[in-house]
């Protein structure tokens, strides 16, 4: 059962969504998350913000190809088949639970309007369908970013995701890229553990 929801943390990390790889701070609690469900789809929306200028967000949130020095449960992250603002996503990502380690595999389309918005939809993975888009707008010295999308649930994932993990799950997600964006902008270097993964719960 931990397969689906691994899955699903990969296709909300590409819009820019596994158990957790370590709980989310108090810091994360500023992250708005709703989270509906009707059947098996569940409909997502989550907005923060982040002390960056939009360009230093966006260059984050876009950085598919070092997604995995940047999410602690994303071990592999690739740009394929580029065609200009438009290209393919493949994920290899992971989750523990105690010594046991679940691998998934996700490949998104991804259409970008620079700086502006991310577009994404699965092509390959274990949930039904999944489309988030992800924008970006400036609030003077602030980038405010909101997300919204949908995805459904099939086969095993139809019991193994909950509202509360997926909830929880997009706010973990969100505030690592978001320390990952005030990092850089810091000149920081990104936590050991999140290379190693084996970041505390």
């Amino acid at each position: 059962m931990l397969k689906p929801v691994l899955t699903l943390m990969s296709a909300i990390a590409l819009c820019v969504m596994p158990w957790l790889t370590y709980a989310a701070g108090p810091s994360a609690k500023d992250i708005n998350v709703k989270v509906e469900k009707d059947g098996n789809t569940y409909m997502v929306s989550a907005d923060f913000t982040v002390a960056a200028s939009v360009d230093e967000t966006w260059d984050v949130l876009t950085d598919f190809d070092n997604m995995a020095k940047i999410l602690s449960n994303v071990d592999a992250s690739s740009i394929a088949n580029r065609e200009g603002n438009k290209f393919e996503v493949i994920q290899k990502s992971h989750v523990s639970a105690g010594l046991i380690k679940v691998s998934s595999d996700s490949v998104r389309q991804v259409e970008l309007t620079p700086k502006t918005e991310i577009r994404s939809h699965l092509l390959k993975g274990d949930l039904k369908s999944s489309v988030f888009s992800t924008k970006l707008i400036p609030e003077g010295d602030v980038t405010k970013v909101t997300v919204n999308g949908k995805f459904v649930a099939g086969g095993l994932s139809a019991g193994a995701i909950t509202v509360e993990t997926v909830e929880a799950s997009t706010r973990r997600q969100y505030q690592e890229l978001r320390e990952e964006t005030l990092r850089r902008k810091a000149h920081l270097p990104t936590p050991p553990c999140v290379l190693a993964k084996n970041c505390p719960q």
